[in-house]
């Protein structure tokens, strides 16, 4: 199935001359692209753990109305720090892209969906793209590169 694979795409290439390149790189861009979903999330943990107070947090969870605005408040914490970092790293791999996915759905429903969808507008676009990435790693999980990988345990 590989071969007709490769041959289906290397027929079809606009520029066929780049065939080689796209075949040394493409096993890179499923890594590529859980790393940056981690370490573009992570220095937003980074803010919130280190640069400003935590009743902060419980006390806009609590203006929604939210249950628990101190759990869910450390709840934030650990997936924007810790389980980003973990994503980055490939490590608990799909455990983590869950709990990301669910923060990024309360996100999405609870604090941005009222401003609409640009995020220029503290809409709901970047979430929502934190949110579709989540799913698919949660499907592929850690994948070749990847801390899980290493150890040979997906969780």
């Amino acid at each position: 199935m590989a071969n007709f694979d490769e041959s289906a795409h290397a027929t079809r290439l606009f520029i066929p001359a780049l065939g080689g390149l796209y075949r040394r790189f493409a096993p890179l861009s499923y890594a590529f692209m859980r790393f940056s979903a981690g370490a573009v999330l992570f220095p937003h943990g980074v803010q919130k753990v280190f640069g400003a107070p935590f009743q902060r947090y419980v006390d806009t969870i609590a203006a929604h109305h939210m249950p628990f605005p101190a759990f869910l408040a450390l709840c934030t914490y650990f997936s924007e720090f810790v389980a980003s970092a973990c994503l980055a790293l490939g490590l608990f791999t799909r455990v983590m892209a869950l709990i990301v996915w669910i923060q990024m759905t309360v996100i999405i429903l609870v604090f941005q969906w009222d401003f609409g969808y640009f995020w220029t507008n503290r809409g709901y676009e970047y979430a929502l793209l934190w949110w579709l990435l989540c799913i698919a790693i949660f499907f592929r999980g850690g994948g070749r590169y990847s801390i899980d990988h290493v150890i040979g345990r997906e969780f």
